[in-house]
């Protein structure tokens, strides 16, 4: 289908917090909305963010209407996520595509969010915004965010173009262009066998990233994806930082273990990104538009279409 592409941010545009997965310290959360302010948006939220119902930020109910109310409010540009956690994908079984594609907005999050950008971004056609939660991300300021790839994938009407991360290296060399899609790689796994299973177009440039996952475990979730045929629909694969993912003794290392995966791939293969899980300032990431890869001595991811109208 058509890729849609939502209306850029400007100045003094509404944008709504929803929880639609785990609960957070009410501490952080107004540190990032005081953030988010200070980036010139008017931050805008309900009662029923504030909701708890155990591991989860209120029933599947509340936090599905409060999704659907919010996108079809013509009053509000973008949906930043909380945090993640668990529980985004209890809300997929409510959403309808047509509706999402009736009134496109931006959808920023990362981990258990990674949930809802796929089935935004594969499923309704819409590009969504791999990129900082209120807690964790937003609430720690520079710190927690890069402000720079975060400001021009939502408000500039122009690719984003090549993202900087210091610890990039290449795995396996090439040179590859496709649409940018993927996200937490244990959440992409989990959907696989379900009405939605993560379904990426052909030639894509899949980025997948994780945290405190040990390398057995990041073997056998490689392995699932390649034995669902994700990976051979991928042009070219970029792996995020994988913080916490090596043996603790550092026996086994995850880069080694992405490598002995992805031997028989193709295309080229990056490890290091610093966007999801990272302990450096996490890049925003647009997914649903073109990017290359380029797998050299000189590693290079560069976004080469808009990612807002």
């Amino acid at each position: 289908m058509m890729m849609l592409k939502p209306r850029a941010l400007k100045s003094g545009d509404r944008v709504a917090l929803l929880a639609p997965a785990s609960p957070f310290p009410r501490e952080e959360f107004e540190q990032g909305v005081a953030e988010v302010t200070a980036l010139g948006f008017e931050a805008v939220y309900d009662d029923r963010v504030f909701e708890r119902d155990g591991y989860v930020a209120g029933s599947a109910n509340t936090r599905a209407g409060a999704f659907i109310d919010t996108w079809t409010d013509p009053g509000v540009r973008a949906v930043l996520t909380v945090r993640g956690g668990y529980g985004s994908v209890q809300l997929l079984p409510f959403l309808s595509p047509d509706l999402m594609r009736a009134t496109p907005k931006i959808l920023v999050g990362y981990s258990d969010i990674t949930a809802l950008l796929s089935f935004v971004t594969t499923r309704c056609g819409i590009v969504s915004m791999h990129g900082p939660t209120i807690t964790g991300r937003f609430a720690r300021g520079a710190a927690g965010y890069d402000r720079p790839s975060f400001l021009r994938a939502m408000c500039t009407a122009a690719p984003v173009g090549e993202l900087a991360s210091p610890a990039l290296e290449t795995v396996r060399v090439g040179e590859a262009e496709g649409m940018l899609v993927g996200g937490n790689l244990t959440q992409l796994a989990a959907s696989l066998g379900t009405p939605f299973a993560f379904d990426p177009p052909d030639r894509c440039v899949l980025f997948l990233e994780d945290v405190n996952e040990r390398p057995y475990r990041l073997d056998r979730l490689l392995t699932q994806l390649g034995q669902a045929g994700v990976l051979s629909r991928a042009a070219a694969l970029v792996f995020g930082e994988m913080p916490g993912c090596d043996e603790p003794d550092g026996s086994v290392l995850a880069r080694d273990t992405i490598a002995r995966c992805v031997r028989d791939f193709s295309g080229p293969v990056l490890v290091g990104l610093a966007s999801g899980h990272t302990p450096h300032p996490a890049i925003t990431l647009p997914l649903g538009v073109r990017a290359r890869v380029v797998g050299a001595a000189q590693p290079t991811l560069v976004i080469t279409e808009a990612a807002v109208e």
